[in-house]
C-alpha cells in the first residue's frame, strides 16, 4: 500500500489569500437597512472562500449570494457536482439562521440537509437565496433555491437547523465562532 501526500494551494481563480481579513467574527455590523453582507464578505474562509461564494444580500429574513462556476465546482463529466449545491444551500442557510438566533443570544448547529438536484449546469454564475419556512426559540428551518444565469431553478433544498444557548457545548467545546487561520 502505497501512502498518499496532498499538497493543498490557492486555485489560480481565488483571492489572494494573503489579503488581511477582519479578525473579530462576533463584532458584525450591519448597513442602516439590517444588510450584513459586506461584513460577512469581509471574513470569507474556509469552505467559502474555497467556492468562490459572495454573499449579495445577509439579513435575518433572507440571505443571497452567488458564485461564478469554474473547475473547481465540476465533477467527471463537466457539470456542477452536487456536493456544490448542497453547501451554498447549508450556506446561506445557516447564515440566515445564526442572524435571526443572534436576536435570542444564540447560535445554530445544522440537523438536516436535503437538497434536490433539478437541472445539470456547465458553467455561468449560480444565484442562491434562503427564506425561512418556521423559526422557532429552539428549532428553525429554512428552504433555499438555486438558479442559473437563466433564472431557471437548478437546485432547491430545505435545511433543519438547531439554536444552542449561549455557552452550550458542541463536540466538546464551547460553541464560538472560531477565528480564520490565514497564512
Amino acid at each position: 500500500m502505497s501512502a498518499h501526500r496532498f499538497t493543498f494551494k490557492t486555485m489560480p481563480d481565488q483571492p489572494d489569500s494573503s489579503t488581511p481579513r477582519a479578525t473579530n467574527p462576533t463584532d458584525l455590523t450591519a448597513s442602516p437597512d439590517g444588510d450584513f453582507s459586506a461584513a460577512l464578505n469581509a471574513r470569507l474562509d474556509g469552505w467559502n472562500l474555497a467556492m468562490g461564494l459572495r454573499l449579495v444580500r445577509a439579513t435575518a429574513d433572507e440571505v443571497s449570494a452567488e458564485l461564478e462556476v469554474g473547475p473547481r465546482h465540476r465533477q467527471a463529466y463537466g457539470i456542477v457536482h452536487g456536493g456544490v449545491y448542497a453547501g451554498i444551500v447549508e450556506t446561506v442557510c445557516s447564515i440566515a439562521a445564526a442572524l435571526w438566533a443572534r436576536r435570542h443570544n444564540q447560535s445554530v448547529v445544522g440537523l438536516d440537509n436535503n437538497t434536490s438536484f433539478l437541472h445539470a449546469v456547465r458553467e455561468g454564475k449560480l444565484s442562491v437565496t434562503a427564506r425561512p419556512l418556521m423559526r422557532g426559540r429552539r428549532t428553525q428551518v429554512w428552504e433555499a433555491t438555486v438558479t442559473d444565469d437563466a433564472g431557471r431553478v437548478v437546485s432547491q433544498g430545505k435545511v433543519r437547523l438547531l439554536s444552542l444557548e449561549a455557552g452550550s457545548a458542541l463536540a466538546g467545546e464551547q460553541v464560538r465562532i472560531k477565528k480564520a487561520i490565514v497564512k
